[in-house]
């Protein structure tokens, strides 16, 4: 099962709004068909009431990441569990037009489109691919942005459990600004420590007199 791909599915959803920022980019039928990619039969499903929809699921997702962020994880997969009682998935065995060296499929589980609606297919399959990861690799995984203001959500797959980053670029500004705040506070010292040296100075100069 392509579990990456699937748990991908929640990163996408969630990452539609920067609250800190107060951005939202799911306004619309068009986003949320983006949101399932190009060769999704439910995707051509969606209507305008799902935009509301998707916007639920969206903050129940976000606070698994948050609580799993706060290293609360049993309170992730208690959300999460609540999310998979709410939106079942439908497994199926696929083999698609992937052929091995035999000319035989490649056959993989594959999670069938949800029959009812679009909202309920997307979180159904964004949950199970969430839960997927933290079994595999463990709920500190799942993990926000520490570069402020951004808290988008990402999934860790480095060796040493070291990312705190959601992007290259956020890795980078966060480092900038750590930087600087390492060279205003250099700064601060010198110019307090010259001016103790001055101070002593004149103290000796006034002693002498």
């Amino acid at each position: 099962m392509e579990l990456a791909y699937y748990s991908d599915y929640a990163v996408r959803l969630v990452n539609t709004e920067e609250p800190a920022r107060n951005k939202d980019t799911l306004t619309s039928v068009e986003v949320i068909r983006e949101l399932f990619g190009p060769a999704t039969q439910m995707a051509r499903r969606v209507t305008d009431p799902d935009v509301s929809r998707f916007r639920s699921v969206r903050a129940r997702l976000r606070a698994v990441f948050v609580a799993a962020d706060e290293g609360n994880h049993t309170g992730a997969v208690d959300l999460l569990n609540s999310l998979l009682l709410e939106f079942p998935v439908s497994p199926q065995i696929s083999g698609h037009d992937l052929l091995d060296d035999d000319g035989r499929p490649r056959w993989h589980m594959h999670l069938a489109d949800h029959p009812s609606n679009p909202t309920a297919g997307y979180a159904a399959i964004a949950a199970m691919g969430l839960a997927f990861h933290l079994t595999e690799f463990g709920a500190d995984r799942l993990g926000l942005c520490q570069a402020p203001p951004c808290r988008n959500a990402y999934l860790d797959t480095s060796t040493n459990r070291s990312r705190r980053y959601c992007s290259d670029r956020c890795a980078t500004r966060a480092n900038v600004a750590a930087y600087r705040a390492r060279k205003r506070l250099e700064a601060e010292r010198t110019d307090h420590t010259g001016l103790t040296a001055e101070k002593s100075q004149e103290s000796v100069t006034a002693a002498d007199r």
